[in-house]
């Protein structure tokens, strides 16, 4: 048995739940809103996911780290995730393609873990009572000290995180001698979905969160793409004012989750945030245009009013969500621009939506 899993810590939620486990990671405390994801795979993926920043991963999967971890699996430059929920912290790996193992892996990100959690009591738990917050610790046990400490984070209604994990100058992506250029206004964009524009021959030049539509267009681009990423989007004026900018311009535009929210807001639709949000690799998603089903990647809990998205007569409803209805994405009438809730570059998860790349690229065209 590894050192680190003989040490004691201790999980409390919001609601005064306390779960015991042994420590994995860095030996420490942190805080953050607590989810859970269903995937089986991809925990790498979801580690280094901006839109996970300040959120608490549960992982419902039985063992986490078991294929180690690679240098090229990650979605950003470091762990965005404040900290990790799990049954079994596997440090020994198998894979050969792996650099290091997960825990060599938390220590140099300095991440703070539990495991030996019943997963499946704690994933029922908040499944039943919403997303709340939550306080993992390896260093203080007392589960009064605890409880002040939870009491000073803030709720995620209402946070604006964006700017927070957006990168602070401008960067170039892909190959300059292609056809077309797209300005990608970065709210937590994740590497797959650059890769998936250079697949199909799209320059990109990605900029920070608070760029103006003025600044990106000195640029150039055929058109433009808005990222998904953290935080509450009705926290975000700057983001819908650029997009109503880009909209006003006719220019042709494509938003991924935080982007398909920003989207919405831009043509008044509001926004609320979901009891659980949807975060796994299996959700499935009816495109009603074409009447076929998509097996979709999500993670978001934010999501647009249905009731207002029916009410509209800018935007008309491209996607739905089989399980609970809600609305998995929009286009605006007249216009360029189209958004999904769910994650069509699908790092982790299937890739039954990445037509939705070739569909803006068509529209650049």
């Amino acid at each position: 048995m590894s050192t680190f899993e003989k040490i004691p810590a201790v999980l409390l939620l919001e609601d005064g739940t306390v779960f015991h486990g042994k420590a994995a990671g860095k030996i420490g405390t942190t805080t953050g809103e607590i989810c859970f994801n269903t995937g089986m795979t991809g925990y790498q993926e979801i580690f280094t996911d901006p839109s996970y920043y300040r959120q608490i991963m549960v992982t419902t999967n039985a063992h986490i780290g078991n294929y180690g971890i690679s240098e090229n699996e990650v979605e950003s430059d470091s762990v965005k995730i404040a900290g990790l929920v799990c049954k079994n912290f596997t440090s020994n790996y198998s894979r050969k393609m792996a650099d290091e193992s997960i825990q060599e892996y938390y220590l140099n990100e300095n991440v703070v873990a539990i495991c030996n959690v019943d997963t499946r009591q704690l994933v029922r738990h908040i499944r039943d009572k919403g997303a709340m917050n939550g306080i993992i610790s390896s260093e203080i046990l007392d589960i009064e000290e605890l409880k002040k400490k939870l009491k000073d984070v803030p709720s995620m209604e209402g946070l604006e995180l964006s700017s927070e994990v957006s990168t602070k100058e401008p960067y170039l992506y892909g190959n300059p001698e292609a056809a077309y250029r797209v300005a990608v206004l970065d709210l937590g964009v994740k590497k797959n979905i650059l890769r998936n524009f250079d697949d199909r021959g799209v320059y990109c030049k990605v900029f920070p969160a608070k760029t103006t539509f003025a600044e990106m267009e000195q640029w150039k681009p055929h058109g433009y793409f808005i990222s998904n990423g953290p935080g509450d989007p009705g926290a975000m004026p700057y983001g819908v004012e650029t997009v109503k900018q880009i909209l006003a311009a006719e220019k042709p535009m494509f938003g991924i989750c935080l982007g398909h929210q920003m989207l919405a807001q831009a043509n008044g639709i509001s926004t609320y945030k979901m009891k659980n949000g949807h975060r796994g690799l299996n959700h499935p998603v009816k495109n009603v245009i074409k009447n076929h089903c998509e097996v979709t990647s999500q993670n978001h809990g934010f999501a647009v009013k249905p009731e207002e998205v029916k009410a509209s007569d800018k935007v008309e409803i491209t996607h739905i969500n089989l399980n609970d209805g809600t609305i998995e994405g929009i286009r605006v009438k007249g216009k360029k621009a189209f958004s999904v809730q769910y994650h069509p570059e699908s790092s982790p998860g299937p890739h039954d939506s990445r037509y939705l790349f070739d569909d803006f690229v068509a529209m650049l065209k």
